[in-house]
């Protein structure tokens, strides 16, 4: 019997081991709730997931430490998004499109500029209303640009809140006691809904009005800043070829370019850029998030839309 025991107690530490060292179980992103926010990852966080290495800086960003002042002969870019820029676990940190964009070659012949630092505040499920709040919550940190990357299903996003933390399984508050743990409350435990949250998710309203209305705050908080705004939305799978968007999409999206036309925001709309490629299926991890070649697409695309943005200020070299 004590022999049994010992090669059982073996075992489950050899799978204890394993689960933390080649997949990063035992060690998921802690979330903290926020009143004005809803939730935030949890400030100056590392792990690595199914070998993937995310960094969590003081500022809650998915980016390496950051001065909060511009260094000198730097242009700052801050990107504003939900998981689409954050990149989630299937993305290592150096394939997210904030570093594809800093680590580019073909960034800048930027006059006085030397480099090129793209700053990444995103958090999964954030909508035009928790990006509002987390740059009235940190400001700008003195960048040139402020990216707002959003995707079709965030003008429908509800308002901020925090019920998914701590009650949710993908917004833990607190470190499982074994990676064992994990994998069981992750894969083998049925998730249990939460109430609240079915009625918040049927928020009744215009959720397109308010969304929109959130981003015209972050417009003039950025003219405030005296930083430009760069608004690119990303498409659903499902709306790339025919038949394309859903019809209540299709109005929403007409409500948009409306609105930054008004606004006189410069937009991009992704969606006709991805149809015209080749093999746009290709582009996605699932049906909304953005594998490396994807990343890749945008993060060019952004680039190379930077000079219009900043107008004469910069220029920017192209392919």
């Amino acid at each position: 019997m004590l022999i049994i025991l010992a090669v059982v107690v073996g075992l489950l530490v050899v799978l204890e081991v394993g689960l933390r060292s080649l997949f990063g179980f035992g060690n998921p992103l802690i979330y903290v709730p926020d009143a004005q926010i809803g939730y935030l990852l949890a400030p100056n966080q590392r792990t690595r997931r199914f070998g993937n290495r995310i960094e969590i800086n003081a500022y809650s960003m998915r980016s390496p430490a950051i001065e909060p002042t511009l260094p000198d002969s730097t242009l700052r870019v801050l990107i504003l998004g939900d998981s689409i820029a954050n990149g989630g676990w299937w993305t290592d940190q150096a394939r997210t499109i904030s570093s594809l964009i800093t680590n580019s070659g073909n960034s800048v012949n930027i006059g006085n500029y030397r480099k090129i630092e793209v700053l990444n505040a995103s958090a999964n499920s954030w909508g035009p209303r928790n990006e509002l709040a987390y740059l009235q919550r940190f400001g700008n940190f003195h960048a040139q640009v402020v990216v707002l990357l959003i995707n079709t299903d965030d003008l429908f996003a509800v308002t901020p809140t925090s019920l998914p933390v701590g009650r949710d399984r993908n917004y833990p508050d607190h470190k499982p006691l074994l990676a064992l743990v994990e994998v069981v409350q992750r894969y083998l435990y049925k998730q249990k809904p939460i109430p609240e949250m079915i009625a918040l998710q049927n928020e009744t309203g215009d959720r397109v009005g308010k969304n929109l209305a959130a981003i015209s705050q972050i417009h003039t908080l950025t003219r405030q800043f005296s930083s430009q705004l760069l608004l690119v939305m990303t498409p659903l799978l499902r709306e790339l070829g025919e038949p394309g968007p859903r019809d209540y999409e299709i109005t929403a999206r007409q409500r948009l370019i409306d609105f930054t036309q008004t606004q006189q925001i410069v937009y991009l709309d992704i969606l006709p850029i991805f149809n015209s490629t080749k093999n746009p299926q290709a582009l996605y991890h699932d049906h909304i998030h953005l594998n490396f070649a994807g990343n890749q697409l945008v993060s060019q695309i952004i680039e190379r839309s930077l000079g219009e943005v900043l107008k004469n200020e910069l220029i920017f070299k192209t392919d």
